[in-house]
């Protein structure tokens, strides 16, 4: 009997070879792993909304046969079967659906328990694990994807549209003064997030500053009184609904205390702005508009001192 990766060292040698396995696919993912299958992928199971929504862009939408729980977007995905959370999925169902290719995105040790890697490598089930780090990582998924589902010129087209937009972005804000920002995430607890998140390059891209970009986890827990001391000219709040209306009214109780003005404290939709797939692009680009309406209302000031230990 072959081992677990037999199959896939064969088709790998082919590729290199450029012998036989003329149809054979390959693309190197974000774990730094060549993902090589003997064919394209048609029976395709997606783990992850952004990774559902970066297979549609790279015009495999038809090779998607389930997705984990969350994924809801683009509309045609929303009668495909659910194999459950993204990082522990339901082991039966996904079997049952006979993929040739799994897309994830956190992965973890194989050796833990029920772990997703580890499911999929006792039944010898290829995974590609996306997790897009910037911005223009995005665009360089898609093409990877393409490769992968044999849709290399559709998804070739979609990369280039989208890299075109952030160029268009770069250049319109390159040079213009800069504009702190706090971006929150979650109320209770209220966490943020670090120059280490793709969310940051976002703000960087519309020429903003993330007043908590030097924090060393990626989501810090962070408090009121931190956000008051770092002195923030804008509040962007990745919620919406009753709770982030709550908290909007909340830091405008603040006053003269908080620098950002009553009308510079926003919600955001964090389906868009949270999910690094095409739509985190269109979101980046409104979200540098209002930066831009902040910096035309505001002149420029000596910014404060770094922010005091967050909890």
């Amino acid at each position: 009997m072959k081992g677990p990766c037999a199959w896939m060292t064969a088709a790998l040698a082919a590729v290199l070879a450029g012998g036989a396995a003329a149809g054979a696919a390959m693309a190197k993912d974000a774990a730094g792993r060549e993902v090589v299958l003997p064919a394209p992928a048609r029976r395709v199971v997606s783990l992850a909304p952004h990774a559902t929504e970066l297979i549609f862009a790279a015009g495999g939408g038809r090779a998607l046969v389930a997705v984990d729980r969350d994924s809801d977007y683009p509309p045609p995905v929303q009668p495909l079967p659910r194999v459950g959370d993204g990082t522990r999925p339901d082991a039966e169902r996904l079997l049952a659906m006979r993929p040739d290719l799994v897309v994830a995105w956190a992965y973890a040790s194989p050796a833990a328990p029920g772990s997703l890697p580890g499911l999929l490598d006792q039944f010898r089930i290829p995974v590609y694990y996306s997790s897009p780090r910037r911005l223009e990582d995005i665009p360089d998924e898609i093409e990877r994807l393409g490769e992968l589902l044999d849709t290399s010129g559709e998804a070739r087209a979609a990369a280039a549209q989208l890299r075109e937009r952030l160029r268009a972005l770069a250049a319109r804000y390159a040079g213009q003064r800069p504009v702190r920002v706090f971006y929150q995430v979650g109320a209770r607890p209220m966490y943020t997030i670090s120059g280490r998140s793709i969310i940051s390059d976002a703000l960087r891209l519309c020429g903003a500053i993330n007043v908590f970009a030097e924090l060393p986890a990626v989501a810090p827990l962070i408090s009121s009184e931190s956000v008051l001391h770092a002195g923030p000219e804008a509040i962007a709040i990745g919620q919406t609904g009753t709770a982030a209306e709550q908290e909007v009214e909340k830091w405008r109780a603040f006053g003269p205390a908080l620098r950002a003005a009553p009308d510079h404290i926003w919600t955001l939709d964090p389906d868009t702005m949270h999910r690094p797939g095409p739509r985190m692009i269109e979101a980046t680009e409104r979200l540098c508009e209002r930066i831009d309406a902040v910096r035309g209302d505001q002149p420029a000031a000596r910014a404060p001192g770094p922010p005091p230990l967050h909890r």
